[in-house]
């Protein structure tokens, strides 16, 4: 049987030496409006999880909610163009759906950036794995389990 989204992020929380945070919210997280005011926190410490295409290859890119991607400075940090990505090909790369991709639990190794915006916020809340479920880190921990490198890459 295979594991559902929510259980593959709980399990690479675990792996990872962190505490199972995972949250559930009925009401719904997909956007980062509705994450903080489900979580009672500022949109600027929900971290929004989009995907982009580098050709085949899949790039995360975990932003502040408060904060917009620049694509092209998102393209530099990568060290190839980025394309958006559509829902069917998010999910066959991630293994997730659009509405709750988590920074962790992927079902192959993803290229991580990182906005360098979320560094100064605590704590940070993500998506784990459905629309409806969260988990909190730390910026220190979402950079260890990620992998992921801090970039510049919001827009002015």
């Amino acid at each position: 049987m295979s594991r559902s989204s929510v259980d593959r992020v709980r399990d690479a929380l675990l792996a990872a030496g962190q505490e199972d945070t995972i949250r559930t919210f009925p009401d719904g997280t997909r956007s980062a409006e509705d994450a903080a005011r489900s979580v009672r926190c500022t949109v600027a410490q929900i971290v929004k999880s989009l995907v982009f295409r580098m050709g085949d290859q899949p790039v995360l890119v975990l932003v502040s909610g408060a904060n917009r991607v620049d694509l092209d400075k998102a393209s530099a940090a990568a060290g190839s163009a980025l394309e958006s990505a559509d829902a069917a090909w998010v999910r066959k790369a991630t293994g997730f759906a659009i509405g709750g991709v988590a920074p962790i639990g992927h079902d192959r190794p993803i290229q991580v950036l990182i906005d360098e915006d979320l560094l100064a916020l605590s704590p940070l809340w993500a998506a784990a794995g459905s629309p409806n479920h969260v988990f909190s880190t730390s910026a220190t921990a979402l950079l260890e389990m990620t992998r992921g490198r801090v970039s510049q890459i919001k827009a002015d």
